[in-house]
């Protein structure tokens, strides 16, 4: 291989870092780059230009993505191939499997009998009906892509508007918000979580119980019943006035939405069997991307067989497979490849590096800081990039010897509940916002957007922070203190003590034993 700033074939050295050759047609062509421009400042340069263009949207989102990582390969930053392994395909097999098996879940017309059903027991409170409906579409979208989830409700909203004669923007807006929050609840409902396991190796069952304490989904349900409890408020105020008259529904039954119910009992079955397949994953010794698509393969297969015993027009496999949000799929496998550049060419250990003292000295303080500025900065940029990012700073933390995992979760929440501030945060809400402004035939400034967005973030933040804070962080940071024993309720075995594996070796090797628990602890997260 040849040596960092010599010619091969015994030209003469020079002072170059690094050497950059491509071989067309036995002729080397050469491309010099200084000393003072590193592989770490090439990789990071291509990589926030690309950012840049993704936010401004000055040309379309994915082709800049798409080029940022051609021009890493370009520019010697990475290889082809390792452009190409750096992706993490499990990831975007999961992505694609659940968008099929929920394209089926949504024509089975449940979604509408739940809405239906909300809407009765509202009793014409309009304030009741959306936040019920939004509620409802935020622990949908745990399972289910949040933008999907905005497709699947903002029609219940229209047809209550339309009859009633109400606004749709700020209701559909708010479905929006209870969608992107929740999706962080559970491991497949968005891309962050999904890239937590694939950088960290948690399990399903690890967002609901965690190493001995209450997870993801519990720690974000008591924020969103505090906030969900506060729009509520908010609208009882704003549709003081308005009334629905829900007598006309009198005569109308929520099953009568299932047109078709041995479709909709089938496809919601291997919806929940392919969930809990996933959450017993170590049993299978399988990737989840492989069981996922099993079954989306599943249900795909038993449609097409079965096509005509059913009442209700079944879509083909290319129907199935032209309703994927290709440009996405395109998007996140762009977006791996980018970090994974970053990543190649040294840029995370820097960053890593520079932050270290600040973490080591305190746990709770490192994580309290990220939390806070992740906030703001993925309500103007998009979320995903920035998490992914983050996401191998903190893992190469877990390296030097600091617990990791209070830094994942706070960066993981952070990133989900700031996301919502704008736009360019949130996917769903550009979907959303669109939906909105079509149905009212008007325009949406950003100050009537941020009016809703903005207190709903804040809300959030400031309610997920204290139970996060008090589960996860502080317990964490005790219990990996060289002056604090092991505190007797944290990372407790099936008898009540705290474990003898690691109270043994507490004194003299604090350090390795930490990680090597941690090991465990995701291995079996229940014990």
């Amino acid at each position: 291989m040849m040596e960092k700033g010599a010619y091969q074939d015994g030209f003469a050295k020079k002072s170059i870092s690094p050497l950059l050759f491509h071989r067309r047609e036995s002729t080397l062509i050469f491309r010099e780059v200084p000393d003072m421009i590193g592989m770490e400042w090439i990789a990071a340069i291509i990589f926030l230009i690309s950012i840049i263009l993704v936010i401004t949207g000055w040309i379309d989102s994915v082709l800049a993505a798409l080029l940022g990582v051609v021009c890493m390969v370009w520019f010697g930053v990475m290889t082809d191939l390792e452009a190409f392994k750096v992706v993490d395909w499990n990831v975007i097999a999961i992505l694609l499997a659940i968008w099929i098996i929920s394209g089926y879940f949504r024509r089975s017309g449940v979604p509408d009998f739940l809405s239906c059903i909300i809407l009765k027991l509202s009793k014409g409170n309009v304030a009741l009906f959306i936040t019920g409906v939004g509620m409802l579409a935020g622990f949908v979208s745990m399972l289910i892509d949040n933008v999907v989830v905005v497709l699947m409700f903002a029609p219940v909203f229209f047809h209550a508007c339309r009859r009633f004669n109400f606004p749709a923007f700020t209701a559909v807006l708010f479905m929006a918000l209870c969608a992107n929050f929740m999706g962080t609840a559970m491991l497949l409902g968005d891309l962050p979580p999904q890239m937590l396991h694939s950088v960290s190796k948690i399990e399903f069952i690890g967002f609901l119980w965690f190493m001995g304490r209450p997870s993801s989904f519990f720690i974000l349900l008591i924020s969103y019943i505090f906030t969900c409890g506060f729009f509520y408020v908010w609208f009882r105020k704003k549709y003081a006035g308005i009334t629905m008259d829900v007598a006309c529904f009198a005569n109308e039954k929520p099953l009568d939405h299932i047109k078709d119910k041995p479709f909709a009992i089938i496809s919601c079955g291997i919806f929940v069997l392919t969930i809990l397949a996933m959450a017993f994953r170590p049993v299978f010794n399988c990737h989840l991307g492989f069981i996922a698509m099993w079954g989306a393969i599943a249900i795909i297969l038993f449609f097409e067989i079965f096509k005509k015993r059913f009442t209700i027009e079944l879509p083909g496999v290319e129907e199935v497979l032209s309703e994927l949000d290709w440009r996405a799929i395109f998007f996140y496998i762009s977006l791996f490849a980018l970090v994974g550049g970053l990543d190649h060419a040294g840029v995370i250990k820097l960053i890593v590096a520079a932050i270290t003292p600040m973490i080591k000295e305190s746990l709770v303080v490192g994580s309290t800081v990220l939390y806070w500025v992740t906030a703001p900065i993925v309500g103007i940029v998009e979320h995903d990039a920035y998490i992914l990012t983050l996401l191998y700073v903190v893992r190469d933390l877990g390296n030097q010897g600091i617990n990791p995992w209070p830094l994942y979760w706070m960066l993981l929440w952070a990133g989900t509940l700031g996301s919502n501030l704008t736009i360019a945060g949130a996917p769903a809400l550009f979907v959303a916002k669109n939906l909105g402004e079509k149905e009212d035939k008007r325009t949406v400034g950003l100050k009537e957007f941020l009016a809703i967005s903005a207190p709903f973030v804040l809300v959030s933040l400031v309610t997920f922070f204290v139970p996060a804070m008090q589960f996860l962080v502080v317990p964490f940071a005790m219990y990996f203190s060289s002056e604090i024993s092991p505190p007797p309720l944290f990372f407790q075995g099936e008898e009540g003590v705290p474990d003898a594996v690691f109270s043994s070796c507490w004194n003299e090797h604090r350090c390795a034993s930490k990680m090597s628990y941690l090991e465990r602890r995701l291995e079996d997260p229940l014990r």
